[in-house]
């Protein structure tokens, strides 16, 4: 429901109430409404800066000090909140500054003043505003009477989906209905001013299948909310589109309570959502399920040119970066989100000189998303030493992307054993990783062989001085892509002093060891000592 700073001014609790500053502004909406009290007139500004936004206040903690009172109004002016309601008391505030009322005037600021007394204080007011937002005009002209009447119409619909789309006409609004990988299964459009996809781009960020409330995303001039509900034991997430803006939160939570509810009435079950399946079936390598969905989801005469898991970049800044990318480029991103498990195939067109840039533009990515979005200058939610992405890149065939999805679920946790220092894995790392697992389970005399390569660390007389050399050979190897300076980093230890023990190294293996011929059997060596050792 619309509500507007004119309707809360005939309430009761308005009684006696002047409007000082812009009255012409008096048609501004009022959503919610707010008490300021902060002692820091910058923090009262930031937390009841919202807009649309009534905020009540009777200046006690600045009652004495204009400047400050002007710093608030013209604050408050420049966030855009509805109106800024001044309790008048005998212990406070006796009246309103004229520079006060300039600063408002100058800022765009709606301020009435008020006498405080028992029939004017910020319960009543409070009561009495959120009343009229709540149930004001009875529900916008009954907005849930009316979507129950079509909605339960059993006479004249013969399914859901009729029995909403006549409600939804009725009632100037639109619904979409999609999985929680943001695939649409059911879409009820009354107005073309965005598209879909557009829309579900922006509402990414706001990570709605994570909120338990229905929020508001503000598309240009579209009001869409979005939230979950659950049909036959599966979240699913609802777009609800207020066309004209004439519905509050409450109205619209209310709204998608009832049509969940209509849903069971009917029996209403969504289609199979082809690309969630299509993508399930790649992960647990089921290719001729995959051939039999191929044309329903899309995907036909596409060519794969990634495929990754990862965990760390369900969040919206990540999103952000997911997003970039695909129009940048214009690949095809297919998600699947598991908790904070986060599978994806890229996909594009059968163009085979694009699929070398693209190819570039998904390393590219996955270092971004390693990153945490550093490189656009933003901050990543949550820790980004605690993403990990493995991904086989390259592929084409459906074949490959099936084979990329099978070497990441046999080996992304040994993975992290040998490279515990590195964040972005490809297929080289998870190739050398599944010899490794090969070797350790099928081949104890071939194991044998390679780690008797490092035997001659612990034939020294030292110890100590043969683990040293010994971590410092792994390190180097393994972890820094045998760059001394990044070794030295690692272990925390002079570059001088793993110069030393590299040429201790070399004379204690007699061999150079980052010669061609000797640091393949190394590295799978060190490689299998750390499985070992795990």
């Amino acid at each position: 429901m619309r509500i507007t700073v004119e309707d809360c001014l005939k309430l009761e609790a308005f009684r006696g109430g002047t409007v000082v500053s812009c009255r012409r502004k008096s048609d501004r909406r009022v959503r919610t409404i707010s008490v300021l009290d902060e002692v820091d007139p910058l923090l009262g500004i930031e937390r009841n800066g919202v807009k649309e936004q009534l905020v009540m206040t009777h200046f006690w903690t600045c009652k004495d000090d204009i400047d400050m009172q002007c710093r608030l109004v013209m604050g408050l002016g420049k966030k855009g909140i509805s109106a800024l309601v001044i309790f008048l008391n005998d212990k406070g505030l006796h009246d309103l500054d004229e520079r006060v009322i300039h600063a408002a005037e100058d800022s765009g600021l709606l301020i009435i003043v008020i006498p405080d007394n028992d029939k004017n204080t910020y319960a009543i007011m409070t009561e009495q505003v959120l009343d009229k937002i709540l149930y004001g005009h009875n529900y916008s002209e009954n907005l849930l009477n009316n979507t129950i009447y079509h909605l339960l119409n059993f006479e004249k619909h013969n399914n859901f989906q009729s029995a909403l789309k006549e409600a939804a006409i009725n009632n100037d609004y639109q619904v979409v209905l999609m999985t929680t990988e943001f695939n649409p299964i059911l879409t009820v459009e009354t107005r073309h001013r965005d598209t879909i996809d557009n829309a579900i781009i922006r509402a990414k960020r706001y990570d709605v299948t994570h909120s338990s409330v229905f929020t508001q995303v503000d598309l240009d001039d579209v009001i869409t909310y979005w939230g979950t509900i659950d049909i036959n034991g599966e979240k699913h997430i609802l777009m609800i589109v207020d066309n004209e803006d004439n519905y509050s939160a409450t109205e619209i939570k209310k709204l998608a309570e009832i049509i969940q509810l209509a849903m069971g009435m009917w029996k209403y079950t969504p289609e199979r959502d082809s690309r969630a399946e299509f993508i399930k079936s790649a992960i647990r390598g089921d290719l001729t399920f995959c051939y039999t969905l191929l044309e329903e989801a899309d995907l036909k005469n596409k060519t794969f040119i990634s495929v990754f898991f990862a965990n760390g970049i369900n969040n919206s800044e990540s999103q952000r970066i997911l997003d970039r990318y695909e129009a940048e480029y214009g690949f095809g991103l297919l998600p699947l989100v598991e908790g904070n498990d986060f599978y994806g195939m890229v996909y594009a067109d059968d163009e085979y000189d694009q699929n070398i840039q693209l190819k570039e533009a998904c390393l590219s990515m996955f270092e971004e998303l390693k990153r945490g979005g550093e490189g656009e200058g933003g901050s990543s939610e949550g820790r980004k030493d605690d993403i990990r992405i493995f991904h086989s890149t390259g592929l084409g065939e459906l074949e490959n992307a099936i084979d990329g999805f099978k070497m990441i679920n046999e080996t992304w946790n040994y993975v992290e054993i040998v490279f515990p220092h590195k964040r972005v894995f490809t297929k080289y790392e998870m190739s050398m990783v599944c010899n490794c697992i090969n070797i350790q389970m099928q081949s104890p005399s071939l194991k044998k062989i390679y780690l008797d390569l490092l035997e001659p660390f612990e034939r020294e007389k030292s110890h100590k001085k043969g683990v040293d050399l010994l971590n410092t050979l792994e390190t180097f190897v393994l972890d820094a892509g045998m760059n001394s300076n990044k070794t030295s980093e690692i272990l925390d230890k002079h570059n001088n002093t793993i110069q030393y023990r590299l040429k201790n190294i070399n004379e204690l293996l007699g061999t150079e060891i980052t010669g061609n011929r000797t640091i393949p059997g190394l590295t799978i060596a060190l490689a299998l000592r750390r499985l070992e050792d795990h």
